[in-house]
């Protein structure tokens, strides 16, 4: 008999029913049977095997959904499951670390480009994007002016007046020079995607 526990990768299940929410971290290839060792238990009886019946790309593809089966009550309920990535800090620029939050990138993105008519999924995958490109730097610690730079890069494909909004406050707009000066640096090198200013 083959072992269900041969380590293919390490993930993150988010286990979701109506009895809660919990994360559970295992290994083994999906698909199978798994004899979970303290791991998620059916949230219905206890039970430590289940089968897979349902799997999907959920969040984007930054997930996958599975619907399991418990062997022992036959009960359904779903798990999320998620690559485990190195946790990320940020170096402010008082010095002080903090740990990197993808919501703060979000909202700031989503201040920037309040009332210019972007779809809500846009700036969702601009702040995916935004955190995909400080991981591929491969440090674990990563200064802030670096995450505001890549704010500013995905704002200029997003939407130019969005681009605009951010760069005055990250960059400390004190006068309207300052304005007219991005400005002009915005329409010599226009963004791909982004829109001509108004």
């Amino acid at each position: 008999m083959d072992n269900p526990l041969v380590p293919v990768d390490r993930r993150e299940r988010l286990c979701m029913t109506a009895g809660g929410v919990w994360v559970d971290r295992w290994t083994g290839p999906p698909g199978k049977i798994l004899r979970k060792d303290g791991g998620v238990r059916c949230p219905y009886c206890g039970g430590g095997e289940d089968r897979v019946v349902d799997s999907r790309a959920a969040d984007a593809g930054a997930a996958v959904r599975r619907r399991r089966e418990c062997l022992t009550c036959r009960q359904r309920y779903s798990t999320y499951e998620r690559v485990e990535q190195h946790a990320l800090a940020v170096r402010k620029r008082d010095g002080r670390v903090e740990p990197y939050r993808r919501e703060k990138v979000q909202a700031g993105i989503d201040k920037a480009t309040k009332n210019v008519g972007l779809d809500p999924e846009a700036t969702r995958r601009a702040a995916a994007r935004v955190e995909g490109r400080i991981r591929a730097l491969g440090a674990r610690e990563i200064a802030s002016e670096v995450i505001g730079v890549e704010v500013l890069d995905a704002l200029r494909e997003l939407d130019q007046v969005a681009y605009v909004r951010f760069a005055s406050v990250y960059k400390g707009f004190t006068s309207p020079e300052d304005f007219v000066r991005e400005l002009a640096e915005l329409t010599r090198r226009p963004a791909h995607g982004g829109r001509e200013p108004r």
